[in-house]
C-alpha cells in the first residue's frame, strides 16, 4: 500500500464544499463562548450545560454562515477566532462500537495537526447519547496532538470526535486522523475489485469512475474497476468516458452482456474477481451514485481487522438532498418475511446531528445491505456462491442472509456512504417490477425465513393482493399471481427466467388499462359531473379500524364483486387523486379514476370491473393457501438446488453464454 496502513480514517471535508453535503461532514457553530481568559475548569463547565443540559435537541441552524468559508481543501479547516467547530458528524466522527464489536482493535488514536492558538477537545459518547468530555490541550503555533483512546466502554455504542475552540486569532486544522494503536494490525493486508452494474446511466456512471480514480488514497486500496454494462446505449461512447479511462488507466475494463438485472451484473463482478484472484475483496456499487471516495478506503480497512471475513455496507444519503440519510439499519421482519428499516427513515442530520441524535449513537446489527455500496471479501464468495439469479430485487438481503447461515456477519458502517438517486418519489410495487417484488420475496423466505411454513408471508401477500384489487390495479394483482405460479415451477428455471422475463410481464400489461401511464395532461379524460366520494386530502387516515374495518371490508368486497359500476365508468373517471391521496381504502370508493405516480410524471386510470376482480379474489386465496400448504416441499426443494444455481459454474453458463 501507498498509503499508512495505520491510519484507519482520515478526516476529510467535501471537494467542493458542497453546502448540502457539509453537515455530514461538520457540525458547525450552534453553540459559542468566549474562549480568551477562560479556565479549563470554565471552559468544562460550559460545555457540559451547552451540550448536556441546555442544547437544542433540534436546533434551526446546524451549518454556520461562515461554514463554507472555514474549509481549506480536502483535509483542512480555517476557524475564525473565537469560533468554535465540531467534528461530530457522520463522516469526521469515530464509530468506536463498531471497531471495538467486528475488529481485532482495542483502541485508536487520534491525531491532530493545527496551526495558532485554540484548544483541541475530545468527546466521546455511549449507547443513549450521553455526551462526556474525554480530554483536552491547548495548541498554539504548528501542533501535533495527539489522544490514547481506548475501547473499553463502547459494548452497546458510541462515538469518539473533538471540537475546535479557536483562540484570540484564527485556528487552523491542517490534517487529522483516527489511527490503530501502536502494535496493533489488521488480519488481512487485503485490497478490493469495484464492480459497477450499469444501464443505460453513462453520465452517472463515468462520472462516479472519474471521482473514483482522482482519489489517490482510496486507489491504493483498489485493484481494478469493473463495469458491467448491460445498457443498449454502451458507456464507452459516453462523453464523460475519456475522462474517467484516463484518471484510472489499465485498472479500468468494460464488460458489456445482455441485461440480466442487478443480480447479473454483480455476479459478473464476482465471477470475474474470483477467478483473477487478485483481490480479497469486492465492492459492488449502483451505477446511479455518488461516492465519498473515503468510504471505499474505509470499508477496506475496517474489513482487513475484521476478526473474521464480514460483509461491510455503506449507508445511502439521497442525492439531490444530500443531509438525508435513507436507513441507518435495515433487516427482515420474519414473520411477514419483509425487509424494512429498524431505525427511522429519512432522517435529517442538517436538522439533527450526531450530537443532537440519541438513537444515532447506539450500535445496530443489521441483517443485510443494500447493494448501493457493499464490500465482499472474496473468500465468502468461494465458500457460499454468487447471487441468486432473480432479476432485480432482494437479491443484496437475500446474500447476506446466506452468508450469516454460514457464520458471516453483514456490518453497515457509519462514515462509509453513496449518495443514490432516491426513490422516495418512486412506487415500484405497481408496476412490472411488482412481478419481481413478489416473486423474489417467496423465493427468499423459502430458502432463509425461519417461521413455520413461511409465517405470515402467505396472510401478507393476500393482504397486498386485496388492497390492489380494492385500487382496481388488476395488472399488479396479475404480476403478482404470475410470479408465486413462476415459484412453483421450481429453481432449476430462474436462471433462463432472468432472460425474457421482463419482456413478459410488459407484454402481461396490454390487457389492462391501468398500466398504462398518462403523460400528457390533453389525453386525460375529463371527470364525470356527480357526486363523488370525500376524499381525506392532507389528513394522517389510516382507514377503518377494529369492528368498523370487517363491516366496512364486507361491504367494499360485495360492492367490488357484484355491483356494477356506473354506465359511463370506462368513458371517463369521476375524479383524479393525487399520489399522496390514492390509499387503497380511498380509491376503492370509486368506480372510475385517474391516479397520479409517485414521480408525478404522469396518471393511471383505474375502472372497476366485477368480473375480474371476483376471478383474481379467488385466485388469491387458492395460491396464497397453496403456497402454506406446499411450503415445506418447495423449501426443502429451493434449498437443495441454492448451491448449484449459484454456483461459479451454473453463473458462467448464464453470463457468458449472453456476452457480446
Amino acid at each position: 500500500m501507498t498509503t499508512d496502513p495505520l491510519v484507519l480514517q482520515r478526516v476529510i471535508f467535501p471537494e467542493h464544499g458542497d453546502p448540502q453535503a457539509l453537515p455530514l461532514y461538520l457540525d458547525a457553530e450552534t453553540w459559542s463562548w468566549s474562549y480568551s481568559g477562560d479556565s479549563d475548569d470554565n471552559l468544562l463547565a460550559k460545555a457540559r450545560g451547552l451540550f448536556i443540559e441546555g442544547h437544542d435537541r433540534r436546533p434551526s441552524r446546524v451549518t454556520s454562515r461562515n461554514g463554507l468559508s472555514w474549509l481549506s481543501g480536502r483535509r483542512g479547516l480555517r476557524l475564525p477566532a473565537s469560533e468554535t467547530v465540531s467534528l461530530a458528524a457522520y463522516f469526521n466522527a469515530f464509530p468506536a462500537s463498531y471497531w471495538n464489536a467486528w475488529t481485532v482493535l482495542t483502541g485508536t488514536r487520534l491525531r491532530v495537526q493545527t496551526e495558532g492558538p485554540g484548544r483541541v477537545v475530545v468527546f466521546r459518547s455511549n449507547a443513549r447519547g450521553v455526551i462526556q468530555r474525554v480530554d483536552g490541550v491547548e495548541v498554539t503555533g504548528a501542533t501535533t496532538s495527539e489522544f490514547v483512546l481506548p475501547f473499553n466502554s463502547f459494548l452497546d455504542g458510541g462515538w469518539l470526535w473533538f471540537d475546535l475552540i479557536a483562540g484570540d486569532e484564527p485556528l487552523e486544522l491542517v490534517q487529522a486522523d483516527w489511527l490503530a494503536l501502536d502494535g496493533e494490525s489488521a488480519v488481512v493486508d487485503g485490497s478490493a475489485t469495484v464492480s459497477i452494474t450499469t444501464l443505460n446511466r453513462g453520465a452517472y456512471c463515468t462520472k462516479l469512475i472519474a471521482e473514483i480514480g482522482d482519489d489517490d488514497d482510496a486507489m491504493a486500496y483498489i485493484d481494478r474497476v469493473l463495469v458491467v454494462d448491460q445498457g443498449s446505449e454502451r458507456i464507452v461512447e459516453n462523453a464523460g468516458f475519456p475522462l474517467a479511462a484516463e484518471r484510472l488507466g489499465d485498472r479500468l475494463r468494460v464488460i458489456e452482456q445482455a441485461n440480466v438485472g442487478g443480480s447479473g451484473g454483480f455476479s459478473r463482478g464476482m465471477l470475474e474477481t474470483s477467478e483473477a484472484d487478485a483481490s480479497d475483496y469486492i465492492i459492488l456499487l449502483d451505477d446511479d451514485v455518488e461516492i465519498e471516495p473515503e468510504s471505499l478506503r474505509r470499508a477496506v480497512l475496517f474489513a482487513n481487522h475484521c476478526t473474521k471475513p464480514t460483509i461491510v455496507g455503506g449507508h445511502m444519503f439521497d442525492m439531490y438532498d444530500k443531509s438525508k440519510l435513507h436507513a441507518f439499519a435495515e433487516g427482515i421482519h420474519w414473520q411477514p418475511f419483509m425487509w424494512g428499516p429498524f431505525t427511522p427513515a429519512r432522517h435529517d442530520l442538517a436538522e439533527s446531528n450526531l450530537r443532537q441524535t440519541n438513537w444515532l449513537h447506539r450500535r445496530f446489527d443489521v441483517d443485510y445491505n443494500g447493494w448501493w455500496m457493499s464490500l465482499i471479501p472474496v473468500s465468502i464468495i468461494k465458500e457460499i456462491g454468487l447471487s441468486l439469479p432473480v432479476f432485480i430485487k432482494w437479491d443484496d438481503a437475500e446474500y447476506a442472509l446466506r452468508a450469516r447461515a454460514h457464520g458471516h456477519s453483514t456490518v453497515s458502517l457509519p462514515g462509509a456512504a453513496v449518495w443514490h438517486v432516491s426513490w422516495v418519489d418512486k412506487d415500484d410495487s405497481h408496476d412490472w417490477q411488482a412481478f419481481f417484488h413478489a416473486r423474489n420475496r417467496l423465493v427468499a423466505a423459502l430458502l432463509h425465513s425461519p417461521a413455520a411454513r413461511g409465517g405470515k408471508l402467505w396472510r401478507s401477500n393476500l393482504a397486498i393482493d386485496v388492497k390492489n384489487l380494492f385500487t382496481m390495479d388488476y395488472y399488479t394483482v396479475a404480476m403478482r399471481h404470475a410470479a408465486i405460479r413462476n415459484v412453483f415451477e421450481g429453481p432449476d428455471q430462474l436462471h433462463a427466467d432472468m432472460l425474457d422475463r421482463l419482456p413478459r410481464v410488459r407484454a402481461l400489461g396490454s390487457q389492462f388499462r391501468e398500466s398504462k401511464l398518462l403523460r400528457d395532461p390533453t389525453d386525460m379524460p375529463k371527470f364525470a359531473a356527480r357526486d363523488i366520494p370525500e376524499v381525506a386530502t392532507g389528513r394522517a387516515d389510516p382507514g377503518p379500524r377494529g369492528l368498523a374495518f370487517v363491516s366496512w371490508l364486507l361491504k367494499t368486497v360485495w360492492r367490488h364483486a357484484f355491483r356494477r359500476p356506473v354506465a359511463d365508468a370506462s368513458v371517463r373517471p369521476s375524479a383524479h387523486l393525487p399520489y399522496q391521496d390514492a390509499r387503497w381504502f380511498e380509491v376503492s370508493r370509486y368506480d372510475s379514476v385517474l391516479v397520479s405516480n409517485a414521480e408525478g410524471s404522469g396518471a393511471t386510470w383505474h375502472v372497476r370491473n366485477p368480473r375480474t376482480f371476483r376471478k383474481q379474489l379467488v385466485d388469491a386465496v387458492r395460491l396464497n393457501l397453496r403456497t402454506r400448504k406446499e411450503w415445506d416441499a418447495l423449501s426443502k426443494q429451493y434449498r437443495e438446488a441454492l448451491p448449484e444455481i449459484t454456483s461459479a459454474a451454473s453463473w458462467d453458463r448464464s453470463l457468458r453464454g449472453s456476452s457480446d
